[in-house]
């Protein structure tokens, strides 16, 4: 942080007392030389050249402690602000991100990423709650869409990856295993009322989001097929039962 200019923070109450931080801290020198004195155990405002403004404790001439940074018009993340914990002019511990396009992110941070518990919620509506890895959705995690839509499980840098259930605006949900943001593996597809499908259910095999491998499939009226499944439609050694009439017919299916 050489080269920067600095100013005495004399207002703490007036900048800061919206976010509910306080500070017992003195005021940091009016003079701040980084070789020889530099700021420690004191409160502050130290400001870029290109508008960046930290206002908060600083220890051994670095941000630690409580702080609140914001990013000046010359900035490439302008108008962003964040509130919260630092260690070593870094983000570390509990903070607020509020970003200049109306989202927030509020949770763990490591050596400034997101990492550990936390909320991030979108300008569009759209929200993640649950573990972050390296400013990326990783681990436990609920994702609700502005839509109505709604994911509980796991993940793996930002995608469906694991064990989850993801529930539709229309009523159907899928229920099982994911691979890079896709049904994929084991899992269970029920259909809700305002599907097309509505009634049926299809438990088996995914791959990419697709039937694929073996599965029962059973529909609204009570018809099932259990067998082999490819891209959707039923293929290979499969027997089909019809409901009403309780006829089976056994054998090789290639639906087209």
């Amino acid at each position: 942080m050489r080269n920067l200019t600095t100013t005495l923070c004399l207002t703490l109450a007036v900048l800061l007392g919206s976010t509910g931080m306080s500070f017992a801290l003195p005021p940091c020198p009016s003079e701040r030389q980084t070789t020889k004195s530099s700021w420690s155990n004191c409160f502050g405002t130290l400001t870029h050249a290109n508008g960046d403004k930290y206002v908060g404790e600083f220890r051994d001439g670095k941000a630690n402690g409580q702080g609140a940074y914001t990013y000046g018009p010359s900035s490439k993340w302008a108008g962003d602000k964040y509130v919260g914990e630092y260690r070593n002019n870094k983000r570390n511990g509990q903070g607020t991100y509020t970003f200049a396009s109306g989202s927030k992110y509020v949770g763990e941070y490591k050596n400034n990423k997101r990492h550990g518990q936390g909320t991030y919620t979108y300008g569009s509506g759209n929200k993640y709650v649950g573990e972050h890895k390296d400013s990326k959705f990783h681990g436990q995690g609920t994702a609700t869409f502005a839509s109505g839509s709604k994911y509980v499980g796991e993940w793996s840098v930002e995608k469906y990856h694991g064990q989850g259930t993801f529930t539709f605006a229309n009523g159907n949900k899928y229920a099982g295993e994911h691979k890079d943001g896709q049904p994929h593996g084991q899992g269970t597809i029920t259909f809700g009322p305002k599907s097309e499908f509505a009634g049926d259910k299809y438990v088996g095999e995914f791959r990419s989001s697709n039937y694929h491998g073996q599965g029962t499939y059973i529909w609204a009226n009570g018809n099932k097929y259990v067998g082999g499944f490819k891209d959707n439609k039923k293929h290979g050694q499969g027997t089909f039962t019809h409901a009403k009439s309780g006829r089976v017919k056994k054998g090789i299916w290639k639906e087209d």
